[in-house]
């Protein structure tokens, strides 16, 4: 609620970089309503890897971690959860459809937050939809999955006001249109966290319903590009610009350019990708050869075939061996093992 404060907004500086950026996704957005009128067929295939990727990594931020192979089963609807982890990856898998099928009638609200958390927590128990309880922080996990204390939000009994307040002011301003809504946007999101108004899921209901505010805004990228992956693999950064934007956040005195860049960037990101998916699948010729490529050169230094079958669902078997043998002849992989669970290893990345 904070940064919709009377004048605050307006206050804030507007560098020439972020105004190259917005000006930037604009290009994208045009082009993005070409590629779905022209290659429908191509666009299925990444909004499929789209999903699995983004419940992975969205789930993996906070420390809940499953098997690929469970994860896919699970959002394919193809299994039914068997621990606590798989509830709440069943969970966002739920909560993501349910906004990519209906995000243009979402109205941001205390009660569709209640909602959204009750079905993301639906397989677990009655914690969900509920506004915390006792005080909480906001923590960064560590790569050793200790937590540091970056931020201490609302106080649980000020939650229910706070939240309220912050739709009242965040409704109005998306309503006038003085602002930009790709400032907004970052700027709903950090009072968001910075309230965190629920004692666990509060991350992943962030990045929900950032994509939300994006498609009502007109950029449906987090479709087709993951962007809970991209925040997952710059998580320093996304740590550091929540940070430093929510230092003076309780007395109005924050300052939402780091936590505004950073955002902006991860969507800058997420178009370039897409527009460089988008090419190489919609290629007259070599169209699958340059997608199980992109495959591999986007995979770690050893994987498996299943890897790249994974992120290549329309490319058969056949055709992915094919690609990968070639390049074992032309000396850039290497083979570790035999059968299923034979390992490849990129020799350019060799030391």
């Amino acid at each position: 609620m904070r940064s919709f404060e009377p004048g605050f907004l307006e206050n804030q500086p507007i560098t020439q970089g972020i105004l190259r950026t917005v000006r930037l996704l604009g290009e994208y957005k045009g082009r993005e309503e070409l590629y779905r009128e022209q290659f429908p067929q191509s666009l299925e295939t990444l909004r499929q890897v789209a999903i699995i990727q983004s419940t992975e990594s969205s789930t993996r931020i906070e420390g809940v971690t499953a098997p690929i192979k469970r994860i896919e089963a699970l959002v394919a609807q193809k299994t039914t959860p068997r621990n606590r982890s798989e509830q709440e990856i069943a969970g966002y898998r739920d909560v993501l459809n349910l906004i990519h099928a209906n995000a243009l009638e979402m109205k941001l609200s205390p009660g569709l937050l209640l909602q959204l958390h009750r079905d993301l927590y639906r397989y677990v128990g009655p914690e969900g939809g509920r506004w915390k309880p006792t005080d909480n922080v906001m923590a960064e996990v560590r790569p050793d999955d200790s937590r540091q204390v970056r931020f201490t939000p609302v106080p649980a009994f000020q939650t229910a006001d706070a939240v309220s307040q912050l739709h009242d002011r965040f409704n109005l301003a998306w309503q006038a249109g003085d602002v930009e809504k790709l400032i907004l946007t970052p700027a709903y999101l950090l009072d968001f966290l910075c309230i965190h108004p629920f004692l666990d899921g509060n991350g992943r209901m962030a990045r929900l319903l950032a994509l939300v505010l994006l498609y009502q805004a007109g950029f449906e990228v987090g479709r087709f590009i993951s962007l809970e992956r991209i925040i997952e693999e710059s998580r320093e950064s996304y740590y550091e610009a929540l940070y430093r934007s929510s230092q003076g956040w309780h007395e109005g005195a924050h300052n939402l350019l780091p936590w505004t860049e950073y955002f902006l960037g991860t969507l800058v990101a997420a178009y370039g990708e897409f527009e460089q998916r988008v090419g190489t699948l919609a290629g007259a010729r070599g169209a699958k050869t340059r997608l199980v490529l992109d495959a591999i050169e986007h995979l770690p230094e050893t994987f498996r075939m299943a890897d790249v079958d994974r992120l290549c669902p329309n490319v058969t078997r056949e055709m992915i061996r094919v690609v990968i043998n070639r390049l074992r002849n032309e000396g850039k992989l290497r083979r570790e093992g035999a059968g299923m669970g034979a390992i490849w290893r990129k020799c350019d990345n060799d030391s």
